[in-house]
């Protein structure tokens, strides 16, 4: 895997390998959807020397939140929070991305204080939500129907974003990235399954990126060239989304894209739409896809193997490639697909809330070999 192991950068910072991992929801914070002593743990035993870490969704304001124990990014225990977890992963070498989230739709008033979601249109989702219920367990609830938002009310929630940039400056990470994809806020104005409205954000595929490129260059005012990134799910149908002619929308997003100095453009590939992996067909929109009309460093994910990771670089159709479940089980990745280590397998049914059982306690390989 000698591509994989090439050294590379992502906006100004020079990395020493191109396994990234990926941003995944684990519901691990404290009281206040504040990181704490096991965030710290589980993101300094991922951190590698010149490796990229992306964290957790992370909401930008109480409204945001999809699901119990997600962390926030609009207080100031949260900033203090997060700036332990991004002193141990920097004193590891690492450098640390914040993923930036708005569930819009996929909020759920137990998860928001009572307060009714929000969205492009008044469209409920048909997934379900992670709530805690009276005797304190996580359970799922079905999604509401969310209230449309009115005109005037999008420029704040560009703000909450805008505002959620500078904590996270202060926090001390290396960049963030806008969570475009899996059904979130984004998607749901990009998409026009999901966004019936008529006015300026509404309609044509320009109008209905209005939001997301508002927004994308609120957050690039804060952070400058080579900070911000963007990720995007172009064949994903989590969230009960569609879009009648994705080609020609996300083609439209790639390539207005260029005209951003971003560190990259994060790409799921159309096998896992949302939490799980399913076939893909010839209309489907690939990372190669992207590929063709974006111009910048671009990560693929969804479902590799330290193989096929090392192959889509290879074909020069992806430059990082980002894991999710498999860093999940094996803390020590990188080493373990540079060295040809077997990699622990996870488990499920620890992925979402709880302790330190499947979170911090997966073994490193080192571990292992000296028992």
């Amino acid at each position: 895997m000698n591509k994989l192991f090439s050294r590379t950068s992502v906006g100004p910072f020079e990395l020493n390998h191109r396994v990234v991992l990926a941003p995944l929801t684990r519901m691990r914070t404290e009281e206040g959807n504040v990181p704490g002593d096991l965030m710290v743990e589980y993101y300094s035993q991922r951190a590698s020397k010149g490796g990229l870490l992306i964290t957790d969704a992370t909401a930008v304001s109480p409204l945001g939140i999809a699901y119990v124990g997600a962390p926030g990014i609009y207080t100031d225990a949260q900033v203090e929070g997060w700036k332990r977890v991004i002193d141990a992963a920097h004193a590891k070498g690492a450098r640390v991305f914040l993923q930036m989230w708005h569930a819009g739709r996929q909020a759920h008033p137990a998860n928001t204080g009572g307060t009714t979601p929000v969205a492009p249109s008044a469209l409920r989702s048909l997934e379900h939500a992670a709530i805690r219920d009276e005797s304190g367990n996580i359970t799922e609830a079905e999604l509401v129907v969310p209230r449309a938002l009115e005109l005037a009310e999008i420029p704040r929630i560009v703000e909450q974003f805008r505002r959620s940039a500078v904590l996270a400056k202060e926090a001390g990470f290396d960049g963030v990235e806008l969570h475009g994809a899996n059904g979130y806020l984004f998607e749901q104005f990009l998409l026009d399954g999901t966004n019936h409205r008529t006015d300026a954000y509404g309609g044509s595929i320009e109008n209905r990126a209005r939001f997301l490129f508002d927004t994308l260059e609120a957050v690039v005012a804060v952070w400058g060239p080579g900070r911000v990134a963007l990720r995007l799910s172009p064949s994903g149908t989590y969230g009960t989304m569609s879009d009648s002619d994705p080609h020609a929308t996300f083609g439209y997003v790639a390539e207005r894209l260029n005209s951003y100095d971003l560190a990259y453009l994060h790409v799921i590939e159309p096998r896992i739409r949302g939490i799980v992996e399913q076939e893909t067909s010839a209309s489907d929109v690939t990372s190669k896809d992207m590929r063709r009309i974006y111009k910048g460093t671009l990560i693929a994910a969804g479902g590799f193997t330290g193989q096929s990771a090392e192959q889509i670089v290879v074909d020069g159709d992806a430059d990082l490639v980002a894991f999710g479940r498999m860093f999940i089980s094996n803390p020590d990745l990188p080493e373990r697909l540079r060295t040809g280590k077997p990699l622990a397998h996870y488990d499920r049914s620890m992925f979402y809330g709880g302790d330190a059982r499947g979170y911090t306690d997966y073994a490193f390989y080192s571990q292992i070999d000296a028992a």
